[in-house]
Order: C-alpha cells, then structure tokens, then sequence
C-alpha cells in the first residue's frame, strides 16, 4: 500500500430536509491512494451524462471539459464483432432504432406479456452509424452517434484516463463472441495495455462478473488495475474474508452507494485488502436522503466514508479541498 501525503481540511457542514439534519463532518487527517489513484479522483459515468446524451463524444468531451480524471465507456459488440460504447444491451431506449429498422426486433418475453427489443449484435457497425444517438436526450443533439470505442479512445486519450466496463460478457459468449479478448485487443492496438504505457491515459477496466475479471487476471495477464463492480446481485464477496479473494484477481471495487451506506465497514475491508473504492452512482437527480446537494453528498463519501474515487454523471460537482465549492 502506497501512502501519500495529501491532506484532508477539516470542516463540517449541516444540511436540511424536510425531516431531518445530516450533519457531515470531515477531519484533518493523511488520505490513502491506491494501486490506480493518487489523489481522490472523479469518474465521468457515461461521460457528462446528465448534461449531454450517454455514450456519445459529446458527453466525453463535455465530461473532459468539467474535469473528469477518467471517462467511463459501457462496452457491447456489435454483429460484426466491433465494440460499441453502449449501456444497454439494447438499442431503443437511447435511439431512433424503432423508426430506422421497425422490423429488427427480437420478441422478449416479460411478467404479463412479450416486448420488442433491438438487440446490439444484431446489428452491424454500419447499421449502428445510421441511428442518432442524440435527440432522446435533446433536441440540440440531433444525429450524435453510438462511438466504437476506439473512437472514444481517441477522443479522450490524453485528455484523461479510460474506465471501461465489461457489459454481460456471458451473454456475448452465447453469441460467439470472447469479450474480454477484444478489449484486450483493443487496447494493445492502441498501446494501452500495460500500466503506465500513457501517462496521461490511464487505463482501468470493470465488471460485475468475478468470472470475467478472473479471465482477464489469470488467463490472459492483463496487467491493467481491475475493478469489480459490487451491490446486491453478488453480496457473496462483501465480507473481510470475501474481499481478500477478490484481490486474487482484481486492484479494487465498486460498489453501489447505497449498499456501501449500508454497510460502511466495506470501506475499511477494502482498505485492508489494498483495494480501491469507488462507489456509484452519484447524479444529481437523485441525491441520497439527507444531503444538501449531490457536492455535500460526493464529499461525505469521499472524506468522511474515505472512499478512493468516485463515478458520477456531473463530473463538475466533484467538490474540491475549499471549502467554498462544498456548500
């Protein structure tokens, strides 16, 4: 564990709802970094996405602009086996794909019926490039586009880092598709794949699937820190016990913020694990309970709960050490 010197200011803050006083205090102590970090650090969650639609190079750029230190790419394939910076499995919440191939749909059974889906690898790149990726956000963003990821990689390289997410590789799997290969392709065509090969382009990967994060470590040796995503779906690993078997094969977690506000021990397990923290999602539109405003909420993580970074959509509330940009 790697210990540096920055400070922490000392200062409280009280902040107000409608039932009830969060009083948040932070003292003057030493901060941890670890293995990926340095410094408390801000992740770009789909870029700028509360200002700029998902997953376009509008919202990384803009996320670059308001400070990010990584931008953070949800990856899925595509029929013709390119990656995609997408959220979804599925194309229809976030583009006219509905209007441009009415007919490509997959009928997907649900609770009390079937819907109509438009599945990512069914579509090839060049199909992909037909649909606009802008306008369900806003108007004023009318034909932005779903970017390869190594197009986001060339936007944001040397800009800030890269913190990538592995999306449902096993559903990949069942499509031919080895996901975890073409990440690690993707980046030895851009020489990322080792620590440190850009300085100015770090490189940290993610996923929830302890089996994919295991591939990358154990079978393909990717050197790069892993991450592995945490909340309900796999508490088996939030123990003393389960953290230091998730070191075997990965650099940190990231947990959801809710959870670890459950159970704020994880922090500490971590710590003694030499994993990072960085717990999401902070957004503005949706504020935990008690808090003033989503900068009262982010610091309360970071310098009273003493995780390592943060994922957040509105990159430019990160708050800083004044105490100003805090209230």
């Amino acid at each position: 564990m790697e210990r540096f010197n920055l400070t922490r200011m000392s200062w409280s803050v009280v902040t107000s709802t409608s039932s009830f006083f969060v009083l948040l205090a932070i003292v003057f102590v030493p901060t941890q970094a670890f293995a990926q970090y340095t410094k408390k650090t801000v992740v770009a969650y789909r870029g700028a996405s509360e200002s700029a639609p998902e997953h376009t190079l509008e919202a990384y750029r803009l996320a670059i602009e308001q400070g990010a230190d990584f931008v953070g790419q949800d990856l899925q394939i595509t029929k013709d086996g390119v990656l995609v910076c997408l959220h979804d499995l599925t194309l229809e919440r976030t583009t006219n794909v509905e209007e441009i191939f009415p007919d490509r749909y997959r009928e997907v059974s649900r609770a009390g019926g079937t819907e109509r889906q438009w599945f990512v690898y069914d579509f090839k790149l060049e199909e992909i490039k037909q649909l606009d990726a802008g306008s369900w956000f806003h108007e004023r963003f009318a034909g932005a586009l779903i970017p390869t990821w190594r197009e986001a990689i060339q936007a944001i390289r040397g800009k800030a880092g890269l913190f990538p997410e592995i999306k449902t590789p096993e559903v990949y799997g069942l499509h031919g598709f080895d996901m975890e290969r073409l990440v690690l392709t993707e980046l030895e065509r851009n020489d990322l794949d080792q620590p440190g090969a850009d300085p100015r382009t770090p490189v940290v990967i993610q996923a929830f699937s302890a089996e994919s994060l295991q591939k990358m470590a154990l079978e393909l040796k990717v050197a790069l820190p892993l991450v592995m995503l945490l909340g309900e779906r796999n508490s088996q690993w939030v123990s003393p016990a389960g953290l230091q078997q998730v070191k075997e094969f990965a650099r940190g977690i990231s947990p959801e913020k809710n959870f670890l506000m459950a159970n704020p021990a994880i922090v500490e397990w971590a710590h003694n694990a030499d994993l990072t923290v960085t717990p999401y999602l902070f957004q503005s539109s949706a504020v935990g309970k008690g808090f003033l405003n989503l900068r009262v909420e982010m610091a309360y993580y970071l310098y009273t709960l003493d995780v390592d970074a943060l994922l957040t959509n509105s990159p430019d509330q990160f708050p800083s050490y004044s105490p100003s940009s805090i209230r």
